[in-house]
């Protein structure tokens, strides 16, 4: 599994677990809804600015969302 298939489930996980809409992080973040989506679905990989801002967003640190825990294959 590639980071950006990491980064789309920690993300989605996390967000679900906040009870938060894609459009409440969206806001949070500073940044479109659509975007959120697109990286949530592994569409696009997010760059650092973005990861630090959807981690702050979350309240999180960045490497929560980069955090590989499916189990190895």
């Amino acid at each position: 599994m590639d980071l950006k298939e990491v980064m789309a489930r920690n993300l989605r996980r996390i967000r679900h677990d906040e009870n938060l809409t894609q459009e409440e992080l969206a806001d949070r973040a500073g940044l479109s809804m659509r975007y959120v989506g697109a990286i949530e679905r592994g569409d696009v990989s997010a760059s650092v600015t973005v990861l630090g801002q959807i981690a702050e967003a979350l309240g999180i640190e960045p490497g929560e969302l980069l955090k590989n825990t499916s189990a190895p294959k």
